[in-house]
């Protein structure tokens, strides 16, 4: 049997920036109901880096990825939010007029339809998975000696680690897992690397001083019999070949993001991207928004802070689709009672 909800919006995508923008639909006494295709909130800050430090969000010198999902399930705590997770977007259908947006959202793995009035779509990149490097039996490892992402540190303690690639997560995750393995080491094909310049820095420093190894090449062979790994075969650029021992690999070699369904919606998409305007963040369909990374406009920054401002100005287009004749008063939180009331906080 197919369930049918009518909401004010539908929010495709739970990660940080989806979150928000409950947060702020929320003050304006805008319901709404998020669906995403990973089995829990938080997206990318959950699913792949949940303990790993964020340092630009405003407040927190420091928060981890999954204490800022925390926090902000916290927040949206007072408007009772909807999740519909383990699914995916299967269709958007317009069944209004761009005066009056009418949306009506079928998933694919229930059935579930909704009709709403708007529709923010806060799906990052799409929907995402590590790129695999090309190495024969890899599959055999995987969930034991190999692993693509770092959702518990502790499994790593004591471990000799062997991490493999030149970019942020590569090197974020060398120097914050270097403390707690037994050995680390760092492979990359080349001695030039693509992360932040004051990493690569304190990756150098580890290893002038003895505590990681940097190899240059790239993995040839596993070693062990699966699905137990034990080491590795490198190879280097002159062909010659030495090993590793190991006990885990991280290959770090980005993510595949594929845009699924919704290049099907008839959005004007621009290399996967969905291109936006700077006022209300709106797509070139009437009551179809696009925020955070899955979105493009000039000066386009790709920062989770980025996607909270373009959340909140959503959010006020939004209210006109949803209380077309109620006229919107912009209020602080700090001095408005109303709006401290319904967070919870008002005397």
């Amino acid at each position: 049997m197919t369930d049918h909800i009518e909401t004010d919006v539908v929010i495709i995508g739970a990660g940080p920036v989806g979150l928000f923008a409950v947060f702020e639909l929320g003050l304006l006494d805008i319901k709404c109901h998020l669906i995403d295709i990973l089995p829990k909130a938080g997206g990318q800050c959950a699913e792949l880096y949940p303990e790993k430090p964020i340092y630009d969000i405003p407040g927190f010198p420091m928060v981890t990825g999954q204490g800022l999902v925390d926090n902000l399930m916290s927040q949206i705590e007072p408007f009772h939010p909807t999740f519909h997770l383990n699914e995916m977007v299967e269709s958007v259908e317009s069944i209004g007029t761009p005066e009056a947006p009418l949306f009506r959202v079928k998933t694919s793995e229930n059935g579930t339809t909704f009709t709403c009035k708007a529709l923010i779509i806060a799906a990052g990149g799409g929907s995402f998975q590590p790129k695999k490097p090309p190495i024969e039996n890899i599959e055999a490892y995987e969930g034991t000696g190999v692993f693509y992402a770092v959702r518990r540190m502790e499994m790593f303690r004591n471990k000799k680690v062997l991490i493999v690639g030149g970019g942020d997560s590569a090197l974020d995750w060398t120097v914050n897992l270097q403390p707690i393995a037994k050995r680390l080491t760092l492979l990359h094909r080349r001695d030039a690397f693509r992360a932040a310049p004051h990493t690569v820095e304190k990756m150098r420093s580890l290893v002038a001083s003895g505590d990681m190894d940097l190899h240059l090449g790239q993995v040839s062979h596993l070693k062990g019999e699966a699905p137990v790994l034990d080491g590795v075969t490198i190879k280097k650029d002159d062909g010659s070949t030495f090993e590793v021992e190991c006990d885990v690999i991280l290959p770090f070699f980005g993510l595949t993001m594929k845009v699924g369904p919704i290049a099907e919606w008839g959005l004007n998409l621009h290399e996967n991207l969905i291109p936006v305007d700077t006022e209300k963040f709106e797509t070139n369909v009437p009551g179809i928004f696009a925020i955070g990374d899955i979105n493009t406009y000039p000066g386009k920054l790709k920062l989770i802070l980025s996607g909270f401002h373009e959340g909140a100005l959503a959010a006020q287009k939004v209210h006109r689709y949803v209380y077309p004749d109620k006229r919107l008063l912009f209020q602080y939180t700090t001095s408005s009672t109303s709006l401290q009331k319904k967070l919870g906080v008002a005397a």
